[in-house]
């Protein structure tokens, strides 16, 4: 069999189908499985990360210095209006500032120094606060120490302020008063309560008990600011009230005095009432002048239709104002009658029977009067449409006087009216002048917020600082977040071939097998020999079966292995597959033809100083055929390195070589070099009888497959399949034939070799 002959028509099926996969089918979402798929596969990135985040998160939230309490006192807080015009009590009113000031007055410093003052902070707590007592450690919180000490430490003044320590100590009393003042203020928290007027006043510190009793100090402390704010306002404000009311009392009298004269000079006694009266007439003259306009508009629009359908009765009938009017569908209904009465009579007596001559008149008749009411209609619609306009007019005319009117009189009360105004503003000055002197006379020491205590500071029972529970469940979520969303990104970022379905989903090729991933001390290209029991050594068998089926007719004779780029293992499937072949035919002849980079004879400890290079470029006359230390394996080694690997491949003497051993052994494997930037993978695909093409998992990516496939196709090789080499089986899917291979050697190690 001439290899330079064969057609190749599967070959061309498979890459067409290459060339031809469905897009649309890659680009769509993935499901529920495919993610369930990817996060098997990445399950030990998953665990890495979530373990990482969840350690990291636990010491974080174990990260924690003295426990410290936290007291709640509740308040209701109000702004105190006085008592309302009416005398029905306090007035309120929404005030967004309201809150937010109450909350800096709390905070403040000089609420702050009252407590201090009010306890005697600075006397019977001085150590506590200045000097306090480093805490006892654990052997668990030196341990947490000691690992968040390799975390970003908080900032000094943080730390200070966590812990309630002054940075530097003054012996200075008024000082020492202010850093307790300070640390207090920054153990101050304030949450008003959603839209209520209620309030948690809050403070922190190591000790219970002290916390509670400062946080009911807080609330006094804050009532008594509040008070001293209205006092300290109050009196200034007297002295103000009283000498501003004597002027504006005056400025009333002046303006009083003013408007009477303008009054009596244009008699404007009466004038509120006219102006009262105008706006009532200008609203209803406008209304019925919309209403004339609007029935005007429609009467308009009746004539216009009537006037391009006068000519017939019938079109006119059509018009829904015509065939509404009660009389016309009475005569219509009579027309009817009597049309119908004729058809009857008519099929009784001939036209000019007196029966029938009586019929038609009547008929007649009906339809004149029919006309008559039609042009009684139009007269009627015309004569509306012209009263409809003379209303509308008469209704604009008045409209338009009544505006004039409205205009003189509002001329002679815009100067009332501004004169009026000063009168009204200085009396209401006056008399909110008087009234808030008098108001101040008498509630000189009332406040202006109203403050009620609804729940006293509570005793705190558990440090507010440690919540490990809610801590080990956020790192948890997180952790487990994190490395769900690692490992998506991974496998996106991921391009390389790493299952069977990768390829035969992508590019459509036959998957000839896969071959598991060896240990690092197994070496993969001994494994037949050395281990023929191993799940691997099962692998190469399951691939030899596939390959000799590969063929319709019969198996292939020359076999060519290639592979995309180097280390993805064709030389180690070349060997294991000439073993596992030699164990059911009775020769097979391996040739190494990667002539750059030869390595069959290094792995099977074979003289290369002579071999395929020198007979084929003619240094000696017969080709050398080493034998191994299988009888049924022969080998021609690649020989020396020749300057023109490709031209050697491409002469007629590799052809009649080719065509003179194929004679001689059952099967020949050609070890061939990558496709990649080599063109003596094409060649030699073009001499053989079928070419294997061998990928890497986790290596080989899809860009280089691609190419190598496109190179592929501009010699249309016949493609026997594709060998997946180094399968992780956690990457070939939950139920990846792979387990069944482990499962099946597990039972043949049991069994004798066959």
């Amino acid at each position: 069999m001439d290899p330079t002959e064969t057609a190749h028509p599967r070959s061309t099926a498979a890459i067409s189908k290459q060339q031809s996969f469905d897009q649309a089918d890659l680009e769509q979402g993935l499901s529920l499985r495919d993610y369930i798929n990817i996060l098997t596969k990445r399950r030990l990135t998953v665990f890495t990360i979530f373990s990482i985040v969840f350690v990291i998160s636990l010491v974080m939230g174990l990260k924690q210095d003295v426990p410290r309490y936290t007291s709640i006192a509740t308040i209701l807080l109000e702004r105190n209006f006085g008592i309302n015009n009416s005398g029905l009590g306090t007035s309120y009113y929404w005030d967004p500032e309201f809150l937010p000031t109450q909350t800096e007055i709390i905070k403040s410093k000089k609420v702050a120094l009252k407590l201090v003052d009010n306890l005697g902070l600075d006397v019977k707590y001085r150590n506590h606060f200045l000097n306090p007592d480093p805490p006892e450690e654990s052997i668990l919180a030196s341990a947490i120490h000691f690992i968040s000490g390799l975390l970003p430490a908080a900032s000094d003044n943080e730390e200070n302020q966590a812990t309630g320590t002054a940075s530097a100590i003054s012996p200075d009393p008024a000082a020492e008063k202010d850093i307790i003042a300070d640390i207090i203020k920054a153990n101050i928290d304030v949450q008003p309560v959603k839209e209520t007027r209620v309030v948690n006043i809050l403070y922190t510190d190591t000790d219970p008990q002290l916390a509670r009793l400062i946080t009911d100090a807080l609330v006094q402390a804050y009532i008594d600011e509040n008070l001293e704010i209205k006092l300290s306002g109050t009196k200034q404000s007297l002295k103000w009230m009283t000498s501003k009311a004597e002027d504006e009392r005056k400025k009333l009298e002046e303006a009083e005095r003013k408007l009477q004269e303008y009054m009596r000079e244009h008699n404007l006694v009466t004038l509120e009432n006219r102006l009262a009266i105008f706006p009532e007439k200008l609203s209803q003259f406008s209304t019925e002048l919309s209403s004339a306009e609007s029935k005007r508009k429609q009467l308009e629009s009746l004539r216009g239709q009537i006037s391009n359908l006068k000519g017939s009765s019938q079109a006119l009938e059509s018009i829904p104002f015509f065939a509404e009017n009660a009389t016309l569908q009475s005569l219509r209904d009579q027309i009817l009658k009597a049309e119908q009465r004729i058809k009857e009579l008519s099929q009784k007596y001939g036209p000019k029977h007196p029966s029938m001559i009586k019929a038609v008149e009547d008929r007649d008749i009906l339809i004149r009067e029919k006309d008559q009411e039609i042009r009684r209609i139009i007269e009627s619609v015309q004569t509306s449409y012209e009263l409809a306009r003379s209303q509308e007019k008469n209704l604009t005319d008045l409209l338009n006087s009544t505006k004039e009117d409205l205009l003189d009189v509002n001329e002679r009360f815009i100067q009332y009216s501004i004169m009026k105004r000063e009168v009204e503003s200085s009396r209401a000055l006056y008399e909110a002048l008087t009234s808030s002197l008098k108001q101040a006379s008498v509630t000189e020491e009332s406040q202006n917020v109203n403050i009620w205590v609804m729940h006293d500071a509570s005793l705190p029972q558990s440090p507010s600082n440690q919540k490990l529970r809610r801590n080990l469940f956020i790192g948890l979520i997180l952790a487990l977040a994190s490395g769900i969303g690692i490992a998506l990104l991974v496998e996106y970022l991921d391009n390389t071939l790493k299952s069977v379905d990768d390829i035969e989903k992508r590019y459509g090729l036959t998957v000839l097998g896969g071959v598991l991933q060896a240990k690092k001390n197994d070496p993969i290209e001994n494994i037949i020999s050395d281990n023929n029991q191993s799940a691997i050594a099962e692998n190469y068998r399951i691939i030899r079966s596939s390959l000799l089926l590969s063929s319709a007719d019969h198996p292939p004779q020359l076999i060519l292995i290639t592979s995309m780029m180097s280390q993805e293992g064709k030389t180690s499937t070349t060997i294991n597959l000439a073993r596992t072949l030699a164990q059911v035919s009775d020769s097979v002849l391996i040739i190494d033809a990667d002539m750059r980079k030869p390595r069959v004879h290094q792995i099977l400890n074979l003289d290369n100083s002579a071999g395929l290079s020198s007979f084929l470029s003619g240094n000696i006359s017969e080709t050398v055929i080493l034998a191994t230390h299988d009888e049924k394996i022969k080998v021609i080694p690649a020989g020396p390195v020749p300057p023109n690997p490709a031209e050697l491949i491409s002469s007629q003497r590799m052809k009649l070589l080719l065509k003179e051993l194929a004679k001689e052994y059952s099967f020949i494997i050609i070890d061939s070099p990558p496709l990649s930037h080599l063109a003596d993978g094409m060649i030699l695909s073009t001499l053989v009888d079928g070419t294997v093409l061998v990928a890497r998992s986790g290596k080989t990516t899809f860009e280089e497959f691609s190419a190598g496939i496109k190179k592929l196709q501009d010699v249309n090789p016949h493609i026997l399949g594709v060998i997946l080499n180094a399968i992780v089986p956690r990457f070939a899917g939950l139920h990846s034939y792979h387990d069944y291979y482990e499962y099946y050697s597990k039972d043949r190690g049991n069994q004798a070799p066959k």
